[in-house]
This record gives structure tokens, C-alpha cells and sequence, in this order.
């Protein structure tokens, strides 16, 4: 099973009357990455919350937004009286002073300083903490049930993709008979073009038929990848999660394959093959950029 890095969970806890909600919302990254937005009072533990998610989570740029809704609120918030009075006596005054006449509300005016109305937050408790980390690792786990469901389907495009890549190595044989005997016909032209200069540059000639020797063997690009494809269906088909690196790496040695096998074909229908090859493994990498 595979997890797609782009998914949405949320999950709600009751704490002394408080309605605790957390929502994480996950996108695909090269990094992870998570931002926290918390009331203050919960900051001291952001850490050890951060830890908490990222242990299930895995991978991705997340979101999370925590919530607490205290009811009444009645305890949430207070007004600095002091304070209040001595900005309203200071701005009565200059009010008079300047001989201001606007409608404005002056007390909304004042509510709208900092410090004025206070957070009346205190450090969150254990149990309250015990809460918190109980809420947040079930919005974890509706997080990834949301993203393992988006995981199915990229399952199976990988999976029909790699298995194209396969198939598409079986296409080659027939056409491997016909490609070595034109680069036979080839390099024994050029062997006869030598010869009948009467003088043969040694090294020339060396080098022209390795040149050939080597484009004629492709088995070994082959066989490699077909290991390639191997290991990838081992891999997405394993039991861990976070498997979208170990995948994008073994893509990567699968293209390098396909492009020696592009470079050394020198036929037109196994370039053919190998254009086709290509597409597949650029559906691929597309897939893998969002799996976790």
C-alpha cells in the first residue's frame, strides 16, 4: 500500500468544557515540512506536537490548525481597566485640545490597542496535554485514511506503468535480429573501406570495431532493468509506508536503462519502443513526486 502526500484529517476532544478540533492538511514536498497555528498557551508544547505527527504522518508539507473553543468564553478574555481608563482620559483630552468633533466611537476605538484587552491563557495541563496528543493522533489517522485512498489509485498506475516498461523489453526480441544484421552490413562496410586504402590505421581500425561491439550487445541494459522493474514491484507492494524516495530512486536508474538502451538502438522501431518506454517512466516520476 502506498500514500499519497496530499490528504485532509481533522479530529475534535473535549477537555473541562473546552472543544479542542485539529486539522492537518497535507500537500506533496520534496521536504517535510509542518506549520503549527495554536492558541499561545499550547506554543510550549509544539515541539513535542510536531514530533508527534510527524512520526505518522511521514512525509509532506502540512498544515495544522488547532482550535479550543472554551464555551462561554467567559474566562478566555479580560480588560485592562487600568489601562482602558488612561487612554480614555488621555485621549478625552486631546479630543478637547484639538476640538475634535468625529462620531467615532472612542471605547472601540480604545478595545482595539494592544494590551488592552488580555489573553487571560495559562500553561496547558497534563491532562489537558493528554487530550491534545490523543486528538492529534487521531486526526493523523484520519489523515492518512483520506490519503490512502488517493494511495489506490496511484497503486495502480505505477504498477501498470512499470509493468508496460516490462512488456515493452519482450517487444525489442523480435526486431533484435534485424538491427544486428544491419549494424553487421554496417560495420563491414566500413571494414572494406578500410581495407582497400591499402594503408590501415591501427588504431582507427580498433577503435571502429569496439565502436561496434559494443552497440551491437544491448542485454545488458536489458537485464538491468528488468531488475529495475523487479524491485520496484517488491518495493511498493512492502509493508512500509514511507516509500515515494526509495520508488523515485529506483525510477531514476530505471530511466538511465532506458535512455543507454535509446542510445544504442540504432533501429527505428526499438526507438519506437523506447520513446514509449520513456512516456511510461515520466508517468512515473509524476506519480512518485506525490507518494509519501
Amino acid at each position: 500500500m502506498i500514500l499519497s502526500m496530499t490528504g485532509y484529517g481533522k479530529a475534535s476532544g473535549k477537555f473541562n468544557g473546552k472543544n479542542i478540533q485539529i486539522g492537518i492538511r497535507s500537500l506533496n514536498g520534496k521536504t517535510t515540512d509542518i506549520r503549527i497555528k495554536a492558541p499561545n498557551n499550547y506554543r510550549e508544547k509544539e515541539i513535542d506536537l510536531r514530533n508527534l505527527i510527524l512520526k505518522d504522518a511521514h512525509r509532506g508539507k502540512m498544515d495544522v490548525q488547532i482550535d479550543v473553543d472554551a464555551g462561554n468564553g467567559e474566562d478566555d478574555y479580560a480588560l485592562n481597566k487600568a489601562l482602558f481608563k488612561h487612554y480614555f482620559r488621555e485621549l478625552t483630552n486631546l479630543k478637547e485640545e484639538l476640538n475634535y468633533t468625529s462620531e467615532e466611537d472612542l471605547f472601540a476605538g480604545i478595545l482595539r490597542i494592544p494590551n488592552v484587552v488580555v489573553n487571560n491563557e495559562s500553561s496547558i495541563s497534563d491532562e489537558e496535554w493528554s487530550i491534545v496528543k490523543q486528538t492529534a493522533l487521531e486526526a493523523v489517522k484520519n489523515l492518512n485514511s483520506f490519503r490512502s485512498k488517493e494511495g489506490e489509485a496511484m497503486h495502480k498506475d505505477l504498477v501498470s506503468n512499470v509493468d508496460f516498461i516490462q512488456s515493452s523489453l519482450t517487444a525489442i526480441l523480435p526486431h533484435e535480429g534485424d538491427r544486428i544484421e544491419n549494424l553487421r552490413k554496417r560495420l563491414s562496410k566500413n571494414l572494406n573501406e578500410f581495407l582497400s586504402n591499402g594503408q590501415v590505421d591501427q588504431n582507427r581500425f580498433e577503435q571502429e570495431v569496439l565502436f561496434y561491439v559494443e552497440k551491437l550487445d544491448i542485454n545488458e541494459e536489458k537485464v538491468r532493468l528488468e531488475q529495475h522493474c523487479k524491485f520496484f514491484h517488491d518495493v511498493i507492494g512492502g509493508v512500509d509506508f514511507s516509500k515515494g524516495k526509495k520508488l523515485s530512486f529506483i525510477s531514476q536508474e530505471m530511466g538511465r536503462e532506458i535512455n543507454t538502451l535509446g542510445a544504442k538502438a540504432q533501429h527505428s522501431e526499438i526507438q519506437q519502443i523506447v520513446v514509449s518506454m520513456k512516456d511510461a517512466l515520466e508517468q512515473i516520476k509524476e506519480q512518485l513526486a506525490n507518494v509519501v
